[in-house]
């Protein structure tokens, strides 16, 4: 329940429509509230300053106005985002938008502006000339000053939008967003280590533990974006042990496994279909229970930046160091274990959680082959290797072998690599320097 929860509030996060729409519900109903304070001032004759009284035509003017002004800049502000997008996606890669459709400050920008157009319009309606209906004007004063204000505010709005957009757009402080979502990640769903031991088997589950189970397969596709633990528990009941064929940040495809319970429950087709309510499936990857899809990104980052189209080194070095403080973070601490307890006495094993090894090979191994033919690249994440094995010197050798493995096929692929005498020693001698 709290996962599907989970997964409601992600929607909503990602979501243009919802914030801007309580805006303009807002302002339904504050036009509605002004409209009857206004009504009530009249009827006891309670005067206004002079500086917030209107005539019928000065009222409609200025209402007309802003309505007119803030749809106008509405479309526009609905426009920049859209390309800023558009750009963000061919400029860096398309896994970093998420954090455009996620930012609060657009929102509410298109928010405010929505809600003012909204507001004039509940206004504006309501004001009669002398010659209308029973022939007594109405005007409603407080509410037309209102209007003039939401429609300062409204200018003032899109400034500060303005501003936010050609700031959002600067490489670095999407990376940062970036790195900061999968620290965050990291520290939820990676513990701290404990004293240090061999790491967990990795292993297939033979026959006999599969005996007299119950195959469930997947019956939608997309990306798996969350795994109700619990759910998986009360589907299989006390006793029983869940082996999961599936993982958080893997496709879906219908047919094949989802998994086996052992012993097989007595009612077989309701156990099927909670266990299959128990994954949260998407059309895209989400880092709620993915710590793996931050590293996915900034790496997406790094090798747009040097692919020939970009061909943009700096860019590429800057997603290579905020790589190494996530994957930094993701190494100082264990994965969760394949066997995880929960319920009543029931047992969850997922083989396909992401080990030290995984991290490491999904960061760097698609840079590392990009940059074969680029020695300052080469160099740059020799250095962050360097920089990461130095910091995790406490941590079990096992934990640093991925990061060597990887130095020593950063200096096997420069040797095999089209390059000047000059350049290839370079990276040689800085392999030499830094890890022997």
């Amino acid at each position: 329940m709290l996962v599907r929860l989970s997964a409601l509030v992600e929607r909503v996060r990602s979501s243009l429509f919802f914030v801007p729409m309580a805006f303009v519900v807002a302002a339904l109903v504050l036009g509605i509230a002004g409209l009857e304070i206004d009504t009530r001032l009249t009827e006891s004759g309670t005067g206004l300053p002079d500086g917030l009284t209107s005539t019928v035509d000065s009222a409609r003017a200025v209402l007309t106005t802003v309505a007119g002004a803030t749809i106008t800049v509405a479309g526009i502000a609905f426009s920049v985002s859209l390309l800023l997008i558009q750009q963000a996606s061919s400029q860096y890669s398309p896994r970093v938008i998420h954090g455009f459709f996620r930012d609060p400050f657009n929102k509410r920008v298109m928010g405010v502006v929505v809600g003012t157009f909204t507001f004039c319009l509940v206004v504006l309606r309501s004001v009669r000339g002398p010659l209308e209906q029973d022939g007594s004007p109405v005007i409603p004063n407080l509410s037309v000053a209102l209007a003039v204000a939401l429609g300062v505010v409204s200018i003032l709005a899109i400034i500060a939008f303005i501003s936010h957009s050609a700031h959002a757009m600067d490489v670095s402080k999407i990376l940062q967003e970036v790195s900061d979502s999968a620290h965050e990640r990291a520290v939820r769903l990676w513990p701290e280590p404990d004293d240090v031991g061999s790491p967990e088997e990795r292993r297939d589950p033979s026959d006999e533990e599969l005996a007299g189970g119950l195959r469930v397969d997947l019956d939608a596709s997309g990306w798996i974006q969350q795994i109700d633990f619990d759910g998986l528990a009360a589907a299989a009941g006390a006793g029983s042990t869940v082996h999961l064929d599936v993982a958080v940040g893997r496709y879906a495809v219908p047919g094949t496994p989802l998994g086996t319970i052992v012993p097989a429950p007595e009612d077989c087709n309701r156990a099927i279909d909670r266990v299959r309510r128990s994954l949260v499936i998407g059309d895209s990857r989400t880092a709620q229970q993915d710590v793996g899809y931050g590293v996915r990104q900034l790496a997406d980052v790094a090798l747009k930046a040097l692919s020939p189209g970009v061909n943009d080194p700096t860019t590429a070095q800057d997603a290579i160091f905020h790589l190494g403080g996530v994957v930094l973070e993701l190494l100082r601490r264990d994965p969760p274990p394949t066997h995880r307890h929960v319920g009543d006495d029931c047992v969850v094993v997922v083989r396909e959680e992401l080990t030290h090894d995984d991290i490491v090979g999904l960061a760097f191994d698609e840079i590392r082959l990009a940059a074969v033919g680029m020695p300052t690249v080469c160099i740059y994440l020799l250095e962050v290797l360097d920089l990461l094995s130095e910091s995790l010197r406490e941590r079990p050798q096992t934990v640093l072998d991925p990061l060597h493995r990887q130095a020593t096929l950063i200096r096997d692929g420069a040797r095999g690599a089209d390059l000047l005498d000059h350049d290839r020693r370079r990276v040689e001698n800085a392999f030499a320097s830094r890890f022997g």
